[in-house]
């Protein structure tokens, strides 16, 4: 997702404040406009509200662990590394738990704020600051499976009755009676034969 940049144009006003306390910010205060310079972050940060889809996501408040190297370049400063996290969700088969973890590759330019961007929607440093939020948040929207399955030869729910197939592989509401013939299954036809019947209807 690395972006370039232009100068040129005034600062565009950001779109959200950002919290230098946060856990997903970083501060590169000893970096901007030291071309060449870099360092390493490594920390665990607890993931935001909304990290995810309505089938899967991130829980909140979950470790996100961060790998990153930062360096400056001319046009700002790049940010290359891996955030891994934790995902949880519904099978979209059968409604089961899923969870697993994913590893989430990071490559972006953070552009210094007095630069034009070619593209509107690439990232900006802030200040001295890189906020990595909005950023996760899409990687993981692309990154995560697009229908999550607890396993890959998953059964899924019996369409009649619901049951999880996976518990239950034999399964089985046998043959399915014509509905039409359901107001006759409690009629008592007796045990005699169809020459009894006319002899009866004749009387």
């Amino acid at each position: 997702m690395t972006q370039s940049c232009q100068g040129g144009r005034e600062p565009q006003v950001p779109v959200r404040v950002v919290d230098p306390r946060s856990e997903l910010v970083v501060d590169t205060h000893e970096l901007v406009r030291h071309a060449g310079q870099s360092k390493q972050v490594r920390r665990v940060a607890s993931a935001p509200d909304g990290l995810g889809v309505a089938m899967i996501g991130v829980p909140p408040g979950s470790p996100v662990a961060l790998d990153l190297r930062i360096e400056a370049v001319v046009e700002g400063v790049l940010v290359t590394g891996t955030a891994q996290v934790k995902l949880a969700g519904s099978c979209a088969r059968c409604l089961d738990l899923v969870e697993s973890e994913d590893s989430i590759a990071i490559q972006e330019l953070y552009c210094y704020p007095d630069k034009e961007l070619d593209d509107p929607d690439a990232s900006r440093l802030e200040g001295d600051l890189i906020d990595l939020e909005p950023l996760l948040r899409d990687l993981v929207v692309i990154d995560l499976p697009f229908t999550p399955k607890c396993r890959p030869d998953c059964a899924g729910l019996c369409p009649s009755c619901g049951a999880n197939l996976n518990r239950d592989p034999d399964h089985d509401h046998g043959a399915d009676a014509d509905p039409r013939w359901a107001a006759l299954a409690g009629l008592d036809v007796g045990s005699g034969t169809p020459d009894d019947v006319a002899d009866n209807n004749e009387e």
